[in-house]
């Protein structure tokens, strides 16, 4: 497959900054790596200035070209050249497109290395607010091939459609010819979706692909272009009719979705209970780290008998919760509180639609409740955790996938009296930053 010299850039170049500029001295040097970062890079001290090295291990002895600041005034990103001595813990990584696709950053690390760097980021979060001797479960394990949901970028030049992941950091495409993170069945798409739509954009034209393996076919959710004509309709309609069960069309992120073609149900189990979730919804990334999350919020409840769920999304927890308890689901994006509406049939379950981050749970509407797990996206839940943090609820379950901003929130919980009792970590982002965990806090 030929392919132009540079990659493109899908949105646009990124704005440059301006930060401070390591010494002229500095620009190619040999340093070892201390230490692996909470980003997943490797971190080195050269005559006092500390530089972050992506795909490096602790040991290794590298050669790197140091590079502007990292825009925060930590330290200055370094670009990896050569590795000189290996580390203890380094491997060969298991994909092509190591080293220039952001989806995994750390492929380098040998298992046992990648496994103890997992729980040592939770372990750093809480001791950064002084938690950090809470007692934390064994991790649960990713296996590769396991990932059911992703989001592509693809990009029209020169005739033909890349199609992938952007690089770190950058807006630039790597055409994916492999991923062993991804499902089989979402692989096997790529392909197919290159050729629809090498048909579909003008030449420059970009768009966004959203893709979840569901039961019943895969769902798809095209993010541009802003305009489809007949034949483009058409197009979609016809494509892929035995693996596609579901296609839908946005002309931009925020707009409203479009449905293109309905197929049959797509659809996901939580406790065995179907339920179709809205084109593109937030879903757990696997089967897997569902389970891990979903039995750690089962230990973490306990015997409570009314439970709320906070941004409970389509229901991962509130449903299985409902099989053993009243449960209260609160959840801002009105298109999966109507999903989850439909589900409650035979469930102890009530679904309410409302903005937790400007109307929080006050402490009175908390204080009904025996339990109360809360799931806030990356930002984490400082105003919901400020209320928990003065109410009477005997078990409060945190959920996040930011292990920073749950020991923000953390802290937030035990300086308003209560304990933090265990934490749970979830490696379900493979080879990357990325760690999830659930933390119970009991009064």
């Amino acid at each position: 497959m030929t392919r132009p010299a540079k990659r493109p850039f899908a949105k646009g170049r990124p704005a440059a900054r301006k930060t401070a500029q390591p010494p002229r001295d500095l620009r190619e040097i040999e340093v070892t790596i201390t230490d692996v970062g909470a980003r997943g890079d490797g971190l080195a001290l050269a005559e006092g200035v500390r530089l972050f090295v992506p795909h490096t291990v602790a040991g290794d002895r590298v050669r790197v070209r140091a590079g502007d600041g990292d825009g925060k005034g930590e330290g200055v990103r370094a670009e990896l050249l050569e590795v000189l001595e290996p580390g203890p813990g380094r491997r060969s990584p298991p994909c092509r497109h190591f080293g220039r696709c952001g989806g995994c950053t750390l492929q380098q690390m040998e298992d046992d290395t990648y496994a103890a760097w997992t729980v040592g980021v939770v372990r750093g979060a809480l001791e950064r607010v002084g938690l950090g001797d809470t007692a934390l479960e064994p991790l649960a394990r990713t296996p590769a091939a396991a990932r059911r949901r992703a989001r592509f970028a693809a990009l029209k030049r020169g005739g033909r459609v890349w199609f992938g992941f952007n690089e770190r950091q950058s807006h630039r495409l790597v055409d994916l010819e492999e991923c062993p993170v991804l499902a089989p069945r979402l692989f096997a798409l790529v392909e197919p979706l290159r050729v629809l739509l090498a048909g579909l954009l003008p030449e420059g034209g970009d768009a966004d692909v959203m893709l979840t393996d569901l039961e019943g076919g895969a769902d798809l959710l095209l993010i541009g272009p802003r305009g489809l004509d007949r034949a483009a309709r058409e197009a979609l309609v016809g494509f892929e009719p035995e693996r596609v069960a579901r296609i839908a069309w946005q002309p931009a992120d925020r707009a409203a979705v479009e449905p293109v073609a309905n197929r049959r149900p797509a659809f996901i189990r939580f406790a065995s209970v179907p339920i179709q979730p809205p084109p593109g919804a937030f879903l757990q990334a696997s089967a897997e780290g569902e389970a891990a999350l979903l039995a750690a919020v089962r230990a973490g409840v306990g015997q409570a008998a009314r439970i709320a769920d906070l941004f409970a999304g389509v229901g991962t927890f509130s449903i299985p919760l409902a099989q053993q308890a009243s449960v209260h689901a609160v959840e801002g994006d009105e298109a999966a509180v109507t999903a989850l509406g439909r589900s409650v049939q035979g469930l102890r379950l009530t679904a309410e639609r409302r903005d937790l981050f400007e109307n929080p749970l006050g402490v009175k509407e908390l204080n009904r409740y025996d339990a109360v797990v809360f799931d806030p996206p990356r930002a984490g839940a400082a105003a919901q955790a400020a209320a928990l943090a003065g109410a009477r609820v005997p078990r409060v379950v945190g959920v996040s996938c930011n292990p920073a901003s749950f020991a923000r929130d953390a802290r937030v919980l035990v300086d308003g009296g209560y304990r933090l009792v265990k934490v749970w970590p979830v490696d379900q982002f493979l080879w990357s930053a990325h760690m999830e965990l659930v933390g119970l806090f009991e009064r």
